[in-house]
């Protein structure tokens, strides 16, 4: 584990290409690798559709090992961070987990995370008594820029660790549920978006109900040494099955959650990408974060363009980077996201749109390589959510 970084370490850390803790058990699977946020990374098995059907259906195992695990605490840590993320951090109780956002001081996303607050028990290693620590995951893409924002952000008494020994494992689907309480008894007492501290095996594991798919599921952390027994063992299990990057991204589309560097980006507010939700209720209330005065703003007003759903017609996908056009031909927006939807069965697409367009039911024109496709608002998400609120396994 990387202790307490400093500006000077942070500068210049990133590698050229990484691989993760379990790319020769990706390998040995069958996994078709691609380069994707500076990692070695599984893009697929059996074929992305397959994959993702079998995710809706049953449950399917992701390695997201890319990602960026923190562990932050210090002297006045709960303001440090209200200082930088929107959320209300004073709030959160232990084992209780959030979305959040990295904000510049224009208001732009800098990168979208989950925070939580954890327990004493943690496996994350020793922190002061009576200080509270916490536990943020920010994305791979994202995270050497994320840690430079935070180590400069942050007073010099704050500690910020990356996790850097820790694989992060995600298990998501219906029948997750089945398969993980069968080698962790206690995990489906666990709602959605709390997380505890877990033993598996003599193995100390950090577990939290949550995932990218819209589906029920729990994101592991675990020592890196020993992802790849637990990722056999989950494996084992006839409910799961490893799932590459390829239906990680149709399933997190159809979900109508957004990828960073895509739909979200530092031009993007948060009330423009349609995620309101994350400016919790006290601090949009007192503000003191990043770019507040914009934001708020913008959720009392509204932002000019918005992050929407779309069904595209016919069988053609259309891909980010395509255009919304208007009636003479002229661009007014841009789509982000898309590609064809396995469990809806028809092309659909993210995409920003004048605030006029953003209804559900309005037509829509869009352009990919100089040919016309037409599409309609759609709500988001294209499939039911099916998070478990309450910690039950059925």
């Amino acid at each position: 584990m990387a202790d307490h970084l400093t500006e000077e370490e942070i500068e210049g850390e990133a590698p050229p290409v990484l691989t993760l803790p379990l790319d020769e058990w990706h390998r040995e699977h069958g996994a078709r690798m691609v380069e994707f946020a500076g990692y070695h990374m599984p893009i697929q098995y059996d074929g992305i559709m397959a994959e993702h059907l079998w995710t809706r259906e049953s449950a399917g195992l992701f390695d997201v090992s890319h990602m960026g695990q923190l562990r932050i605490d210090g002297p006045g840590v709960v303001d440090a961070l209200e200082s930088l993320l929107p959320a209300d951090v004073a709030g959160l109780g232990a084992g209780r987990q959030r979305y959040s956002l990295l904000l510049a001081d224009s208001g732009g996303i800098l990168d979208d995370l989950m925070l939580a607050r954890l327990p004493t028990d943690h496996p994350f290693g020793e922190v002061e008594d009576g200080e509270p620590a916490f536990y943020m995951v920010v994305n791979g893409a994202t995270k050497w820029d994320d840690l430079a924002h935070l180590r400069e952000g942050l007073d010099d008494a704050i500690n910020l660790n990356l996790l850097d020994e820790r694989a992060l494992l995600a298990l998501q689907g219906p029948k997750a549920v089945d398969a993980l309480e069968r080698l962790v008894p206690g995990v489906a007492a666990l709602g959605f978006m709390t997380a505890a501290a877990f033993d598996w095996r003599g193995t100390a594991l950090w577990i939290s109900r949550s995932g990218y798919t819209g589906e029920d599921g729990f994101e592991v952390s675990v020592a890196a040494d020993d992802s790849v027994a637990l990722a056999q063992a989950l494996c084992a299990e006839p409910e799961v099955k490893p799932i590459g990057l390829g239906a990680r991204d149709s399933l997190r589309l159809e979900a109508g959650l957004p990828l960073y560097g895509h739909d979200l980006d530092e031009e993007t507010t948060p009330v423009a990408a349609d995620l309101g939700f994350a400016l919790s209720k006290r601090r949009r209330e007192g503000g003191g974060f990043p770019g507040a005065e914009r934001v708020l703003g913008e959720y009392v007003t509204g932002a000019a363009i918005k992050r929407v759903g779309l069904i595209v017609e016919g069988r053609q996908p259309v891909r980010e980077g395509a255009t919304v056009v208007n009636a003479h031909g002229a661009t007014i927006g841009r789509v982000t996201s898309g590609g064809f939807a396995p469990s809806v069965g028809q092309p659909i697409a993210m995409a920003f749109v004048p605030a006029e367009l953003a209804a559900p039911g309005t037509a829509i024109m869009l352009q990919q390589r100089g040919k016309p496709h037409a599409a309609t608002v759609a709500a988001m998400p294209f499939v039911p959510h099916r998070y478990i609120r309450k910690g039950v396994s059925k």
